[in-house]
């Protein structure tokens, strides 16, 4: 059942149409990903959703609410994260989600908090002194601390290094085990293929693909990469004798074939290795990605 319905939303600033009719639902209990360049009018999107922007035209419902008319009670529902969040610089970390706690009825304890977001250490820091990653890890945690029935994060792990990347999205995967609505923004494609359910795609205000990441990338039809390094060079129009492979590249022991069969180009790369005692590294098929998603829909790479 849709717990957010958004339809013919459209938002412009000045000559700039922002936000170009767009429409779509999300289900109780979803991760559901708007993703797209920057400029894609993700933000506004979000913002409108969560209420802090108002619409031109269109038609918004979060849980039955009006985010434009909704007041005390609409904000208890839900948690936000900002692109930017400005958090008082002279105040401590823990301080900082004790203050935000305190403007909600029903919140989660300080101490879990810090640990689900690797604070413990750093909660009688001052924010000023805390790392880009850190300062974000706090940010997502202030959306949290209502304990919401739904999330709204625009681009959560933005400044953040692999790791704590990964953990975020760990906390993001246990908000749905908790029947959480999660509604992310992010450029990192990667991302949105781990986490989301299923992903609008929006460039240039318009939302030009809508559907689970693994149906989005069957219906491409991409060819599938497999990778691999040699020692020793090999005349290339061997693997191209295969009528299997699309395409070879090679570049200083490093090879790429493109290929829609896999499984028998990788019969062939073995047995052609064997017979000349090659050894093969970092060998890896490479299925079609949500980059090439939007590559194949707008002509161009995502920024």
């Amino acid at each position: 059942m849709a717990i957010i319905t958004v339809k013919n939303l459209k938002k412009r600033y000045g000559d700039v149409q922002a936000v170009k009719d767009v429409s779509f639902e999300i289900d109780e209990g979803e991760i559901f990903g708007i993703v797209g360049p920057n400029g894609a009018g993700k933000t506004t999107t979000i913002e409108i959703m969560e209420g802090f922007r108002k619409k031109d035209e269109g038609y918004v419902r979060v849980d039955g609410f009006d985010p434009e008319q909704a007041k005390k009670e609409f904000r208890e529902i839900i948690g936000v994260q900002l692109q930017k969040t400005a958090i008082f610089q002279t105040i401590k970390v823990e301080e900082a989600i004790n203050f935000f706690s305190s403007l909600y009825k029903k919140t989660l304890d300080t101490k879990k908090l810090l640990q689900m977001f690797s604070l413990t250490e750093k909660k009688k820091q001052f924010v000023k002194n805390l790392s880009g990653g850190e300062h974000q890890r706090l940010s997502v945690a202030l959306a949290f601390v209502n304990d919401p029935k739904i999330l709204f994060l625009d681009e959560p792990t933005t400044g953040m290094d692999p790791n704590a990347r990964r953990d975020m999205w760990a906390i993001i995967e246990e908000c749905q085990n908790n029947r959480k609505t999660v509604v992310l923004t992010t450029h990192y494609m990667e991302e949105a293929e781990w986490l989301c359910d299923r992903v609008a795609i929006i460039d240039m205000g318009e939302i030009i693909a809508l559907d689970r990441p693994k149906e989005l990338m069957r219906k491409l039809d991409a060819d599938k990469k497999i990778e691999f390094r040699l020692e020793a060079k090999i005349e290339t129009e061997l693997f191209l004798k295969n009528e299997k492979v699309k395409k070879i590249e090679e570049r200083n022991g490093e090879y790429i074939i493109y290929t829609k069969n896999p499984q028998q180009v990788l019969s062939k790369i073995l047995a052609i290795c064997s017979a000349r005692s090659l050894e093969l590294q970092g060998l890896r098929v490479i299925d079609a990605t949500l980059d090439d998603v939007f590559v194949s829909l707008t002509g161009r790479k995502m920024e």
